[in-house]
């Protein structure tokens, strides 16, 4: 049942924090269909009021959103009915919380939470609650993950192996100055920023299947001057699935641009170059390989039987693209009423895996049993 004064096809938002992430949803809520910016709160007015012109000079909504200086009076206004919450993973915890006690359904960046132990209390005040909770993991929402899926399935015989890697160089200035690079606000480092996804593309590929085993090795780690402790900023890490399906998945800071999946059966692969962000542009790609390797008396050849799939699908920044699609599939949620389990129940289990990624490289690369 809506609220008095709601129009029911409308998600009213709320933005808590002025992080560069919310100026691209910023442009996801105006382009859904389905959502209305209220309010963008910050810490202090100025930062809420700087954010508000930047963006409506861009992407212009038909009433101004207002700014709001601190966060629990965003949660206090009557006006809105879902939070999307960009703040530090090191903060989410008591502003989800928060955010559930108040009525308001939560769209949280990820990583959700410090643990798993914490996002599992974040996770039952939103039921208690009776609001949606969901991760910010775009790429769920494409288009093209179903097709993908596909040929999973279809095109590649058995599942054996999942490799991935996502990765961005950081130069000196994000590593002294960037909250990623923060033990306090963000405890997982670039596994917790890049991981996140790298995780969840392979438990999507399997169904969402807990791995029986988890292994986790730093390569590097920074600690600088303001920042209690280190942080990975070069990960390789391994899952094992009970099926005998291996995963592996690598996440830098200290790497170019990077974040590609390849997943291989017995029959053949599934290649995605750009599984994260797609390349802009109108169409997004992926490959299916089922190469064959061909004797012909004295002559050995390897036929490559490439497949090239595109799908009308535009890379960013429309009212097709994956963080458009993520907020109006939100926003149907919030307007029909009925929860989805599906979103936390997933969230829960990529922070447990990710929790153990981290364990595991604490205790030089012991495999974490989850099974």
């Amino acid at each position: 049942m809506s609220k008095p004064g709601k129009d029911a096809d409308i998600c009213r938002w709320g933005i808590m924090s002025t992080a560069t992430i919310g100026q691209k949803n910023w442009q996801a809520i105006q382009l859904s269909g389905n959502g209305e910016l209220v309010a963008v709160a910050s810490r202090n007015v100025s930062s809420s009021e700087q954010f508000i012109r930047q963006c409506q000079a861009a992407v212009p909504f038909d009433k101004v959103p207002r700014a709001i200086e601190g966060y629990s009076r965003l949660l206090a206004a009557d006006d809105i009915d879902a939070v999307y919450i960009p703040l530090p993973t090191g903060m989410r915890k008591e502003w989800v919380i928060r955010a559930a006690e108040a009525g308001k359904h939560v769209l949280c960046e990820k990583p959700c939470a410090g643990s798993h132990a914490d996002l599992k209390e974040m996770v039952a005040a939103c039921k208690k609650n009776n609001v949606q909770f969901m991760d910010g993991v775009m790429y769920m929402h494409s288009q093209r993950l179903q097709k993908i899926r596909e040929a999973i399935d279809n095109r590649i015989g058995q599942i054996k192996r999942i490799a991935t890697q996502f990765s961005f160089f950081g130069d000196e200035e994000f590593d002294e100055s960037n909250i990623r690079t923060n033990s306090e606000l963000e405890p997982f480092g670039c596994l917790g920023d890049l991981g996140w996804y790298t995780v969840r593309f392979a438990l999507w590929v399997m169904n969402y299947e807990t791995p029986k085993k988890v292994f986790g090795r730093t390569l590097a780690a920074h600690k600088r001057d303001d920042s209690p402790d280190s942080v990975p900023m070069e990960m390789e890490c391994g899952l094992h699935f009970e099926n005998g399906v291996t995963s592996t998945f690598y996440n830098s800071f200290i790497t170019g641009h990077q974040q590609w999946a390849h997943v291989s059966g017995t029959d053949g692969s599934v290649f995605v170059p750009d599984f994260v962000l797609p390349y802009a542009g109108n169409k997004a790609r992926f490959s299916i390989y089922n190469s064959e390797f061909l004797i012909d008396n004295c002559d050995f050849s390897m036929a490559e039987n490439r497949e090239d799939i595109v799908i009308e699908e535009p890379g960013n920044s429309d009212r097709d693209s994956q963080e458009t699609r993520l907020f109006r599939k939100f926003g149907r949620l919030v307007n029909s009423g009925e929860l989805d389990g599906h979103w936390p129940d997933v969230s829960l289990l990529t922070q447990r895996v990710l929790d153990a990624c981290l364990e595991s490289s604490k205790e030089g690369g012991r495999g974490i049993d989850l099974s």
